[in-house]
């Protein structure tokens, strides 16, 4: 079967291997001994995320379980949000919405860039994985980033891969996908 992924993303994944380095920005998540709470906390952008996640009752999950695979929407990511005003969706009555936004962002498994690839190349390009809410996500290449979509069209590109925690790996996002549980949500 053919590879439909350009040329250059497949070098993009092997010259790490070659000469040490990452095209895609380094991650600032801690290493690989800490949970993906831990590497979360300690990465200085993902305030956002680490306080929806621990009024979501996740961080006990996403420090122990696993292996998990999480795309993390930085704090600037959140900041994108329109529709849903994520103060409303930290309150109590929401939990159930908030719970729903970010297992949209996790899949079970420990999910590389190197696998993200090598499944859009099985897929002539494109790739789905389902997350952990139930509903899909979608990798393509755009230019030379992975790209994730949901189905309501919202796009998030991987500016950050592959860090590696004890149980898991965390890619950074620039923007948040949408379950669409969400997107017939009014919250008050």
């Amino acid at each position: 079967m053919k590879c439909h992924l350009p040329v250059y993303a497949l070098f993009l994944l092997f010259t790490p291997l070659i000469y040490g380095q990452s095209s895609i920005n380094q991650n600032s998540f801690s290493g690989s001994n800490n949970s993906i709470i831990e590497g979360t906390a300690d990465s200085g952008h993902h305030f956002t995320l680490l306080e929806a996640v621990r009024a979501a009752n996740l961080d006990k999950i996403l420090n122990e379980d696993g292996p998990f695979t999480v795309f993390a929407p930085s704090d600037m990511a959140f900041k994108k949000l329109s529709k849903i005003d994520l103060k409303e969706l930290l309150l109590p009555g929401n939990k159930r919405e908030l719970f729903s936004l970010l297992t949209y962002h996790i899949v079970a498994g420990n999910l590389t860039a190197s696998n993200i690839l090598k499944a859009m190349c099985r897929g002539n390009g494109k790739a789905s994985f389902t997350t952990v809410q139930g509903e899909k996500i979608y990798a393509s290449m755009e230019g030379l980033d992975i790209v994730l979509s949901d189905k309501l069209g919202n796009r998030a590109k991987i500016t950050s891969a592959d860090a590696n925690q004890c149980n898991g790996v965390i890619h950074e996002i620039d923007s948040v996908i949408m379950p669409n549980l969400l997107a017939e949500v009014n919250l008050p």
